[in-house]
């Protein structure tokens, strides 16, 4: 590769890097507490990345010590961020991972995309009462003689 190929490779993804980091930043204004944690912000985009707007559907501060947020998603899951004093922690079904170790951070983003797939609750309640027994009124007269 020449150096006249790298500067042109260089000059077609400037645009789109610089992109992606706008638009993560209109998406952070929606959330309060993504303007107040610039970090937060940092690990929500590494692990969903720059269009994580489209899958959360609010970020709650649940705990100030250690600093924890629910990351609430547009299917009605689930997961938990903590701040700790070396890295944070993804906490994703009951499962601590450790994002300062690529591995883990990995792993991370490999259970918050299965329990992306989940789909909503409504719907699967919404099909459970309509697979189920149907509701049928039946009238009874109390002046029916019945000889046995």
């Amino acid at each position: 590769m020449t150096k006249a190929e790298l500067r042109e490779k260089i000059r077609l993804l400037v645009p789109t890097v610089v992109g992606n980091k706008k638009q993560a930043e209109a998406a952070a204004v929606e959330y309060d507490e993504l303007t107040k944690f610039p970090e937060l912000k940092a690990v929500i985009v590494d692990l969903l990345t720059h269009e994580f707007d489209n899958f959360i559907a609010s970020i709650d501060w649940v705990a100030p010590k250690p600093t924890t947020f629910r990351i609430n998603l547009k299917n009605d899951q689930d997961f938990y961020l903590i701040y700790s004093r070396t890295s944070w922690i993804a906490q994703v079904e009951g499962k601590k991972y450790y994002l300062l170790n690529l591995p883990e951070e990995e792993r991370a983003t490999e259970a918050i995309a299965r329990i992306l797939r989940y789909g909503t609750t409504s719907s699967d309640e919404a099909a459970d009462t309509d697979s189920g027994s149907e509701d049928v009124d039946v009238e009874v007269d109390d002046n029916v003689d019945i000889d046995i």
